[in-house]
Parts: C-alpha cells; sequence; structure tokens
C-alpha cells in the first residue's frame, strides 16, 4: 500500500526547526504541488534552489531524516514568479494534482506528497476562525491552528471511512462508483457516521449500497488515505441470508458477485482496497 516504505521512513511528528540548505521545499497553488522531475523519479525543490522564494515556509514532517517544508502560494504574482525562476534555471518542473501521486515513483515521495497535499488542503479551510471570525494561527507546541481572540484550536481534519469486503463462499462482491473519476472495480465503502462503531458503519453501508445483510464482520487493517483525506479501515464479512443484490443506483453504477477466479488483479501497490481483493482471490486459491 501507498504508505509501506521501507526502508524509507516518514516522521510525522510535529516540531519547530529551522529550514536548511537541503531542506526540501513543497509549494502549493491552487490545490496543485510543484514537484521536479529527476530522471524518471518525481523530486522536490531543495531549499538552496529556491531560497529568495521560499516565503512564509513553515515545517510539514521528515522523510529520512529530511525536513520538508510548505509554502503556499499566496496569489497569481507569487506563482507567476516562481515560475520564471524556475524556467531560467532550466529544471524541469511540473503543477500536479492529487491524482498524479497514484503513478508516481519512487513510492516514498508519492506518499510523502499526498500527506503533504492533505495538510495543505487542511491549512488553506482553516483560516478563520469558525467561533468568533477572528484569524487563526499557526500553534508552536502541536499541529494545530489557534484563535488568538477565543482560543479555539483546530486540529487536521481526517474522516473515518470503512472498506468492506463481502464473501460468499468463492465470490466477491464488487462494485463501481457513479459519476467518479476512478471507474474500476472497488468494494462497499462508505464514512463513519457520527455515533456509530466502525461494525455498525460496515452493516449500515452494505445495506445501503446494496441491500444485503452482513456477518461474521473481522477487521484486516487500516491505511491513511490523503487523496480524499481519509483514514481508511478494512473489514472482511460474509453475506447473512438472501445474496439478491438491491443496488443504490444513485451511489453505484455497478454491484455484483464475482468468482474469485474470474476477478482481474490489478497491478498496484497502492490501495488498501486493491490489497484485499488480492488476498481473497490468493486465499481462495489455496483452499
Amino acid at each position: 500500500m501507498i504508505q509501506e516504505i521501507k526502508p524509507h521512513k516518514m516522521d510525522i511528528a510535529f516540531q519547530e526547526c529551522a529550514m536548511e540548505e537541503h531542506s526540501r521545499v513543497l509549494f502549493f497553488y491552487e490545490e496543485k504541488l510543484l514537484v521536479i522531475n529527476r530522471g524518471n523519479d518525481v523530486d522536490f525543490l531543495q531549499c538552496r534552489e529556491v531560497a529568495d522564494c521560499v516565503g512564509d515556509a513553515h515545517y510539514l514532517f521528515s522523510l529520512d531524516g529530511n525536513s520538508l517544508f510548505r509554502v503556499g502560494l499566496k496569489n497569481k504574482k507569487e506563482f507567476e514568479k516562481l515560475n520564471s525562476e524556475l524556467t531560467k534555471s532550466g529544471l524541469a518542473f511540473a503543477w500536479q494534482g492529487r491524482s498524479f501521486f497514484r503513478t508516481a515513483r519512487p513510492k516514498e515521495r508519492a506518499f510523502a506528497a499526498i500527506t503533504a497535499m492533505h495538510l495543505d488542503g487542511w491549512y488553506r479551510r482553516n483560516r478563520i476562525c469558525g467561533v468568533c471570525g477572528t484569524e487563526l494561527e499557526r500553534d508552536h507546541r502541536e499541529r494545530a491552528m489557534v484563535c488568538p481572540a477565543c482560543g479555539n484550536v483546530v486540529y487536521p481534519r481526517i474522516n473515518p471511512a470503512v472498506i468492506v469486503a463481502v464473501t460468499d463462499g468463492t465470490k466477491l462482491l464488487l462494485t463501481k462508483y457513479r459519476d467518479r473519476e476512478y471507474k474500476k472495480y472497488a468494494l462497499v465503502a462508505g464514512f463513519v457516521e457520527i455515533g456509530e462503531t466502525l461494525e455498525e458503519t460496515v452493516r449500515r453501508e452494505v445495506m445501503e449500497e446494496t441491500g444485503l445483510q452482513v456477518q461474521n464482520i473481522r477487521y484486516y487493517k487500516s491505511q491513511p488515505w490523503g487523496f480524499t483525506d481519509n483514514i481508511l479501515v478494512g473489514f472482511y464479512c460474509e453475506v447473512d441470508g438472501a445474496s439478491d443484490i438491491v443496488m443504490d443506483r444513485e451511489e453505484l453504477s455497478v454491484a455484483e458477485w464475482v468468482e474469485c477466479a474470474d476477478i482481474e488483479v490489478l497491478p498496484e501497490d497502492l490501495s488498501l482496497t486493491n490489497e484485499m481483493i488480492c488476498k481473497f482471490c490468493i486465499d481462495k486459491s489455496n483452499s
């Protein structure tokens, strides 16, 4: 999965530290991240390459002991100035949205990029206090935005969601979303509602999307998913009773039982969904 980057290590712990010559600077503008192409790999700018453009940089996290800092460009003038400087330098660069990092390499930088984009979105959306309307300030003790007037504290938003592999013997319930950019097979998924346990979310989402009841709910694994600011929690379960599907046509375009032998396994190591589908196929083929 995207977060499995060993032997590389990302340390997300918050700290206050000074930028050094080889620190990476991640520039953001209108929900896009600036990346540098070094050969076949994506990379980030080093501080020494853009010392005059750093501006209001603040620490995000470290990758393999190297600090990464965020700079959110405030307007088109700053954006055009940076582009002009990079063009003069001869560096090959591009501004990329989140979906680009599904296939970017090396994997450890793709994971760092999507995590940084998660944080960038949170910073951009939390500039004003929702209680009193005062401009928020970055806290210097923890990763939080604090209101200097009323003391309101805002932490990064992480949305919990379940990924559910519903099985019926050697068959797996596969779905496709309606009106989504992602068009390949997926599993039943949905967000946790207030007051729900994760297991209750599994039962509700499966029922809402497919009309099925489930039993023997078993936790598998979790995954940080910065593409949509979520923490995904994977479960396996079995159909309980009738296996006739009543599909939610507003949410899904496809919901069907597929024999494990007929499932096309995708050659990607990115998502919890794909890993769970692969695991089901391998387990059934070995049983």
